[in-house]
């Protein structure tokens, strides 16, 4: 029998609450995604199986993407019943104390197939967020402080921040403890070099790819912060995820995701450059 629980790691997305579904994992390190009913589902099923089956995305781009394991049919989270799940990687799984932090990107999170009322709604949603003025948003992020305090400030809180508030909350990621008033950074260089790294390699694949545009996609930033960990403290992992809006490109450059991750390109590299003892110069713009 496959033992199912609600993850108390997710910060962003529908998450599983009395009376509504939402997403379960297992011991195995397999995420349960409910498949939406209202075409989203069957969308990102969809994407994720031309995903894997498409030679012109390079291996080192399909890397960035959760493994996508199939779908299956299992009890939903509110104990209405059998439903089909997207299965893939539950990508804080092999985290003892996950720190996990959620950027949606780009300016505008609806696509021009949308409904009028999906596009009124998100269209709000972005006005009323720092997307529009920073091409993207934190739609979530937790830590929890070594003396077992839990850090995850609230998403009506975390929607409109400024530039300035934005730079804290990164701060604030990878301190010892978010709660504290003054960030130690004693993560930053840890997380924020691997995490460049991997943005740089995605921003030049965005650069020139003409397959697909990512609306409302968000790249999620997982890292381990349990010290005695030794194995897990050496790389931060940098996943997208959330893919029920991608569209067609039509052999046009996405850059409404490109310009977001410019952008959070910009806010990682100012908080490095922040440490004073962190050198970014050789890193491409």
């Amino acid at each position: 029998m496959l033992k199912l629980k609600i993850p108390d790691h997710q910060v962003a997305g529908h998450q599983a609450k009395t009376g509504i579904i939402g997403p379960l994992i297992d011991d195995s390190g397999k995420f349960y995604k409910p498949l939406q009913d209202d075409g989203r589902g069957s969308h990102e099923l969809a994407f994720y199986t031309s995903l894997y089956s498409d030679p012109r995305i390079p291996s080192n781009i399909l890397n960035l993407f959760p493994n996508f394991h199939g779908t299956q049919v299992v009890e939903a989270s509110d104990g209405s019943g059998l439903h089909p799940h997207l299965v893939m990687e539950d990508i804080a799984g092999n985290f003892t104390n996950p720190a996990v932090v959620d950027f949606k990107i780009g300016s505008r999170t609806w696509h021009p197939q949308s409904s009028e009322d999906y596009i009124r709604k998100c269209l709000k949603k972005d006005r009323e967020s720092s997307s529009i003025k920073l091409g993207f948003r934190i739609s979530g992020l937790r830590s929890v402080s070594p003396s077992n305090q839990c850090w995850q400030p609230q998403r009506k809180f975390l929607m409109d921040l400024s530039a300035e508030d934005v730079i804290l909350m990164m701060k604030k990621f990878v301190s010892s403890d978010g709660n504290a008033d003054e960030p130690d950074c004693v993560f930053a260089s840890r997380v924020y070099v691997p995490v460049l790294e991997e943005l740089l390699v995605l921003k030049k694949w965005f650069e020139v790819q003409t397959i697909f545009h990512f609306y409302s996609c968000s790249v999620l930033v997982v890292y381990e912060k349990d010290e005695k960990d030794e194995k897990r403290t050496a790389r931060a992992v940098v996943k997208l995820v959330d893919f029920a809006h991608v569209v067609d490109a039509k052999g046009a450059i996405d850059h409404n995701f490109l310009g977001g991750l410019c952008s959070l390109i910009k806010f990682v590299k100012d908080v490095l450059a922040g440490l004073g003892d962190f050198e970014i110069s050789n890193s491409k713009p």
